[in-house]
């Protein structure tokens, strides 16, 4: 699961790069098209489908306890609040200092403190994003913990099947009532259904549903052949078109045995430990290149091709970095504050 979370993080760094060497070329005359056989964004879809998987899976311990809610949201606070802060919190000072660097602009307080909450909120062009842009994902994910522990406390089945009945509920209410409240209309998207499927594959697996290996394979090639017929612009539904592949993906992934890694996947191991930390540090690292390379010159040296990788090479080595330097730290920190009598067995949620 580790691997894929790193491939997830990666395409939707990937996409990004491709964009400003895309924007530098373009400047400078030269040819460049981004690669196409893959629908980078479609990361997202799969973080998603991991999400409703791993929140499921781990929260395993916490069935029956009368603490659950309170551990359960506070180990999601600590694992993604501080980070997601500290970016936040980043792109702020950017603004202020260099505006129009980091592609975006304050919209008053209230957009700056609905940010730091997790709520959605409007900008003056009608699209719903946060001050840091990434985080438009963030505000499905907490709303999605959020769902998940009102439900948690009714045990393993009754947890999946409640949360998926309040996931379609939302989508239901947004597909009929109009208008609705910004908050509101962004959590009944469509696309907060692969948390219920992530939920569903991660069921499926505790009843005990295995697959042997070329069923397995079976699906991930299914599910990168059908990404790839997808496209950028796919005539779906953005959950049908990515969010299925990416389910197939997950399951490829989640529904085989146990078993201890091969030193070769030690490396994508260790970026999927810091996917998170890449997800969120990659916009400043690819910007930055980007400025730095048009300023020096780098960037008509080396070409849009190689600028790529490496603006990807320099984002994988600075989550890593992060990852172990900072993101543990906080994590460890937040959750001694959050869930300080927590016991060991249910630290990984």
């Amino acid at each position: 699961m580790q691997v894929l979370r790193g491939l997830a993080a990666l395409m939707v760094a990937a996409g990004h790069a491709q964009f400003e060497a895309a924007g530098l070329a373009a400047r400078a005359g030269l040819p460049f098209a981004p690669a196409a056989w893959l629908p980078w964004p479609a990361g997202v879809d799969v973080f998603f489908v991991m999400s409703g998987f791993i929140i499921v899976h781990a929260s395993a311990p916490l069935h029956g306890r009368t603490d659950a809610r309170r551990v359960f949201l506070g180990h999601r606070i600590a694992r993604v609040v501080p980070l997601y802060w500290l970016a936040t919190t980043l792109t702020l000072a950017l603004v202020w200092l260099r505006p129009g660097l980091v592609g975006t602009g304050t919209e008053g307080p209230l957009s700056v403190v609905a940010s730091y909450l997790f709520w959605p909120m409007a900008r003056a062009d009608g699209t719903v994003l946060p001050l840091y842009s990434l985080g438009w994902t963030l505000n499905y994910e907490m709303a999605f913990y959020v769902l998940f522990a009102l439900v948690l406390p009714w045990g393993r089945r009754g947890a999946v099947l409640g949360v998926v009945a309040l996931l379609a509920a939302l989508v239901l209410v947004g597909a009929i009532v109009r208008p609705l409240p910004v908050p509101l209309a962004f959590w009944g998207d469509p696309i907060v259904l692969e948390f219920a499927c992530g939920a569903g594959l991660a069921l499926a697996r505790q009843e005990g549903l295995r697959l042997p290996g070329p069923a397995r394979l079976a699906l991930a090639v299914a599910g990168l052949v059908l990404l790839s017929l997808a496209g950028e612009a796919p005539a779906l539904p953005r959950f049908i078109a990515w969010g299925g592949p990416a389910l197939l993906l997950v399951a490829a992934t989640a529904l085989g045995k146990a078993g201890a890694a091969t030193r070769a996947l030690h490396p994508a191991i260790v970026l999927g430990d810091a996917s998170y930390a890449l997800y969120l540090a990659h916009p400043f690292v690819v910007r930055g290149l980007r400025v730095v390379a048009e300023a020096t010159g780098l960037a008509a040296i080396l070409g849009p091709g190689p600028l790529v990788l490496l603006m990807l090479a320099a984002s994988a080595a600075a989550a890593i970095l992060l990852h172990r330097l900072v993101e543990r730290r906080l994590t460890r920190t937040a959750r001694a504050v959050l869930t300080p009598t927590a016991d060991p067995a249910v630290n990984k949620t």
